[in-house]
């Protein structure tokens, strides 16, 4: 019989071995789980409205490394590795479609004043790394680069900054950066929200008054959604032409879902010949509205009861990725199918159907047509949500694949003394923007629900910013309590800080942007979503997230690379 003692003894030696013996597996997932659990709950906490996020796991991770609750070095690196190269891919993938569409117009501006944010970062890094820090302590310049890191609330140039001092000192001797990141990043959330709203004193700006520019300015630009309306046919030129050359003549795109003629309706196609008379039911730009109008008749009220067959409107999925990339040109949907599309939605966003939009895997397209046609063309492109939630995985991990080859090829560059690499950080998130935004042109299907892009990009983000901490953990205290901790903290508030204070009056007096649209680039250049949510809360229209989602494609690029090349040329 077992005794109470003996019992206790067992219970005892069995939690000692599961917390002592590193080598476990059991111990390896349960460090990580309790350091990501704790990080996580932890981050929820929201002091004055803000809180730090899923970013609290690297403090969790400190906490259990100082206490000596840790794994093998060897199995932290990798763990570390993989949820960085994860993280980063899905970022890629994620900004991809829209990386290069941002340089269009008042992007080139919004992104120029971007980068120089980015640059002047650095350039303050460096001017309080001579002054505040002995410049003959190797270690003093990789603890200012995580500093950078921290102050401008950037987890992936972290990653990519710590990956590439590996390849700069041998034998596992990295500087544990993670401690500059932890004492920056509280201030550097606030910094940036503070330094925003400093902008708004210096430039004397209304909040009310911007608000009200916004809401002058959506009036009097033409607004590029779809736009519905009902024609009747009176120019007597378009008599006997055909719905293609009243096409090429008004060079406009437009679609022509119905028409009615002497009592019938149908859906027309490129041969489809007007007469005078004919109502017609037309989708196009709302700038091209006008146009439109003046050269084919007035706007009328019709009746479509009148009709040979009963036509329906259908919003159709595409879910077959053999439609993936295919323009709507390619498709044929009038002459083939007998049926128009008079819009395509992606995203959440209304898209006009030009004939050269290509198709992607998750699209909505609106179809009008006879019913059973209707049918056929869902069929034809999949309209399955269940295919949809099936995650394309072989994608994924065949850009993995391709952009670790990619971030492992050397770059020689001179004046470096050994070839530059893209490292795990920078390959796949390269070969992820160009497969977000190509990927169809090689029968790569990339699309993925916003949930599980998120879900995949957090569970990176947790795996990377535990074993960071884990790692960084041991010599916390002698670096930052009983080192130079306040120091690392005050610079880190000035790199966070100084940028801001330039690069907001410049985008305001400068080039005259809404100071909401601001707001967003500034939180973008930042990389910061607590930034993006302070701007929202104080702003009901779209500027904020339009500035973020502009810039924050090229500068999470840039923030990346440029860790590496710090790195390199710096540290090396």
């Amino acid at each position: 019989m077992v005794t109470l003692h003996q019992f206790r003894t067992y219970v005892m030696d069995w939690i000692i071995q599961l917390f002592a013996n590193t080598e476990s597996v059991a111990h390896i997932v349960l460090l990580y789980a309790v350091v990501i659990a704790v990080g996580v709950y932890l981050g929820k906490i929201k002091v004055a409205g803000i809180s730090l996020g899923v970013t609290f796991v690297l403090f969790a991770g400190i906490v259990a490394g100082h206490v000596g609750f840790t794994a093998p070095e060897n199995i932290l690196t990798f763990i570390q590795d993989f949820g960085l190269v994860l993280f980063v891919f899905m970022i890629g993938l994620q900004v991809g479609p829209g990386f290069f569409e941002s340089f269009g117009k008042a992007g080139v501006k919004l992104n120029g004043l971007a980068a120089l944010g980015i640059l002047l970062n650095i350039i303050v890094m460096f001017i309080c790394y001579y002054v505040f820090f002995d410049t003959s302590n190797p270690n003093n310049l990789p603890m200012m680069i995580g500093t950078l890191y921290g102050a401008v609330t950037n987890t992936p140039g972290l990653g990519a900054a710590n990956e590439a001092l590996s390849t700069v000192f041998p034998n596992n001797d990295v500087p544990q950066i993670a401690s500059g990141y932890a004492c920056a990043y509280p201030l550097g959330v606030l910094g940036i929200i503070g330094a925003t709203i400093l902008v708004k004193y210096f430039c004397n700006i209304d909040l009310d008054k911007e608000e009200k520019r916004l809401v002058a300015l959506e009036n009097a630009n033409a607004n590029v959604k779809p736009h519905k309306m009902f024609l009747k046919v009176t120019n007597s030129y378009l008599e006997g032409k055909t719905l293609l050359q009243v096409h090429n003549f008004l060079n406009r795109d437009f679609v022509c879902s119905r028409i009615l003629h002497e009592g019938h309706v149908s859906i027309p196609n490129r041969n489809t010949v007007f007469h005078i008379g004919d109502q017609l039911f037309m989708v196009c730009a709302e700038a091209d509205a006008e146009a439109i109008m003046a050269f084919i008749g007035p706007k009328i009220e019709v009746e479509w009861e009148k009709q040979d067959q009963p036509l329906v409107n259908k919003r159709i999925l595409i879910t077959r990725p053999s439609i993936n990339g295919k323009t709507l040109g390619q498709m044929h949907f009038s002459s083939v199918h007998g049926v128009n599309v008079t819009r395509v939605t992606r995203q959440g966003m209304d898209l006009f159907a030009s004939a050269g939009l290509p198709l992607q895997v998750g699209d909505r397209i609106m179809v009008v047509g006879p019913e059973d046609a209707v049918n056929r063309v869902a069929d034809a492109m999949g309209n399955s949500i269940r295919r949809l939630d099936a995650p394309n995985i072989a994608t994924i991990f065949v850009g993995i694949f391709l952009g670790i080859i990619f971030g492992s090829l050397p770059i020689a560059i001179p004046g470096i003394p050994i070839p530059m690499k893209l490292g795990i950080a920078g390959g796949p998130l390269i070969i992820a923007i160009l497969i977000g935004r190509y990927g169809y042109k090689v029968k790569l299907v990339t699309y993925t629900t916003t949930s599980a892009n998120m879900m995949l990009r957090e569970i990176g983000l947790v795996l990377f910013l535990a074993s960071v901490g884990v790692k960084a953990g041991a010599g916390f205290v002698d670096t930052v309590v009983e080192g130079d901790g306040l120091l690392y903290v005050l610079t880190g508030f000035l790199i966070t800080v100084i940028p801001i204070l330039i690069i907001g009056p410049i985008a305001r007096m400068r080039f005259r942007f809404n100071f909401f649209t601001i707001m967003g680039m500034l939180a973008g250049t930042y990389t910061d979503p607590p930034a993006l949510a302070y701007a929202n809360s104080v702003c009901s229209k779209e500027a904020p997230a339009l500035g973020y989602s502009t810039v924050y494609p090229l500068c999470m690029f840039l923030r990346i690379f440029t860790a590496q090349i710090i790195v390199l040329f710096f540290c090396g």
